[in-house]
């Protein structure tokens, strides 16, 4: 067996495997250690001599091991029934149960806070070792660990029985176990620590659950929404970096990088979604994804369908990220006089470098350049990841060189007007001098200068 489909296989089976035995025996936190004991002898095992039943086979080693362990944790007599239990033959009928999805409802328990969901989750169905874990979260490795530790201990005060939540509660939990996936692919799909600009195995790994989540609720629309989103978006994973692995903007991406085949599942996916009620948060978003990645080219965006959809959206889940994608989309499709106004009406991002890029852009646009250098600037100094740190700076060096060019101008032109043009060139507008006979365009270094 390959090293890379064992990897694969045990990634899959994992959370399978470890739902299987905390139905039949509970004890969740130390099951956990006894499923990843398991895996690691898999690993070693399978590929000399593959079992024939990999499911089965993890089971019945975890059972065991399991066994051993609260052997080893558990002195008091009252327990030492239940262990007896333990060491009798796994019964056939776990292994034929997937209970992946009620293992995944248990890892979002609403009395863990976020990082701790998705510290958990990752750990228990995605298969990532606790040093994995960490490493994505970049804390140590023994930090990582307390802190799922002290997860499973929360799981299992709660006495949260190991079943799918009553159906009166299983629509609000859900939306807990979607929003976690959706902060995993979030994180990998835009790093906000580190060096790089994306983490590709959690976006990946955030995908993988939420298929398996689809897989189990077909009829969900919401997490068919979810999985058509993350589809669409990491299918620009590849264009948003140059060679030398700084950021590349949208509008300047090489739409040819784009995984086309991601983009085809994910446009079925919400379009099949869609038509099927009053569309929700992760059904939206999925929507204006797909006019993104539908447009041949940055110029051709359908920008007034996109403002159309955040404003359906800013009524569905309103927020402050919402509204300010909306201002982008109103000046795209308007203008940055248009979109300006909007981003005055989000204090609550004032300490988010998006919020300043974003106004930044919008000056650039209109031509204020001072004062787009000032926002960028700003954005930089928050900006937590490197990669948009470094093009955060680049875009202030370039304004800052403008900025000069147009003082030069100014010196010699009675009226001045700055204005960047569709393709992103700076254009100077001013008063033709006195007594200037010459033709009605000249050139200061790259810029065009128009006489009116």
């Amino acid at each position: 067996m390959r090293r890379t489909a064992l990897e694969d296989l045990l990634r899959t089976l994992a959370p399978q495997v470890l739902g299987a035995v905390v139905r039949r025996y509970g004890h969740f936190g130390t099951a956990e250690d006894a499923v990843q004991e398991a895996l690691l002898a898999a690993a070693r095992q399978w590929p000399d001599d593959p079992p024939a039943d990999p499911r089965a086979w993890l089971i019945a080693v975890a059972a065991r091991r399991l066994t051993d362990l609260l052997r080893a944790e558990q002195a008091r007599r009252r327990r030492e029934a239940a262990v007896f239990r333990l060491a009798h033959e796994v019964h056939p009928e776990i292994a034929q149960t997937d209970d992946s999805l009620v293992l995944l409802f248990m890892c979002c328990h609403p009395a863990l806070k976020p990082d701790a969901q998705v510290a958990l989750t990752l750990r228990a169905i995605g298969g990532l070792s606790t040093a994995e874990v960490a490493r994505a979260f970049l804390v140590p490795e023994e930090t990582m660990a307390r802190r799922i530790g002290r997860a499973k201990q929360r799981v299992k005060a709660s006495g949260l029985p190991f079943a799918l939540p009553p159906p009166a509660d299983r629509q609000e939990r859900l939306a807990v176990v979607l929003h976690v996936l959706y902060l995993i692919f979030n994180e990998g799909y835009a790093a906000t620590r580190g060096d790089a600009l994306h983490r590709p195995d959690l976006a990946a790994e955030a995908i993988r659950l939420t298929r398996l989540v689809h897989r189990l609720l077909p009829g969900d629309r919401e997490t068919a929404g979810l999985l058509a989103l993350m589809l669409l978006t990491d299918a620009r994973r590849e264009a948003r970096t140059a060679p030398d692995g700084s950021l590349v903007p949208m509008a300047e991406q090489d739409r040819t990088r784009w995984n086309a085949e991601q983009i085809a599942e994910g446009i079925a996916l919400i379009t099949a979604t869609l038509p099927r009620g009053v569309p929700g948060a992760y059904q939206l978003q999925a929507a204006i994804a797909a006019v993104h990645d539908e447009a041949p080219s940055a110029p051709e965006t359908d920008w007034p369908q996109i403002v159309a959809l955040y404003e359906l959206l800013m009524r569905r889940a309103p927020g402050p990220m919402v509204a300010l994608n909306h201002a982008v989309a109103v000046a795209m499709a308007r203008g940055p006089a248009a979109g300006l106004p909007l981003l005055d009406d989000l204090p609550e991002l004032e300490g988010d470098h998006r919020l300043h890029a974003v106004r930044a852009h919008l000056l650039e646009m209109s031509g204020d350049l001072p004062a787009a250098s000032e926002s960028y600037r700003r954005a930089a100094s928050l900006a937590g990841a490197l990669p948009p740190r470094q093009y955060l700076f680049g875009r202030l060096a370039h304004i800052s060189t403008d900025v000069r060019l147009v003082s030069s101008i100014m010196t010699t032109c009675a009226a001045t007007k700055t204005t960047t043009t569709a393709t992103g060139e700076l254009e100077v507008r001013c008063t033709k001098p006195a007594g200037h006979e010459g033709p009605h365009e000249v050139k200061l270094g790259a810029f065009p200068i128009r006489w009116h």
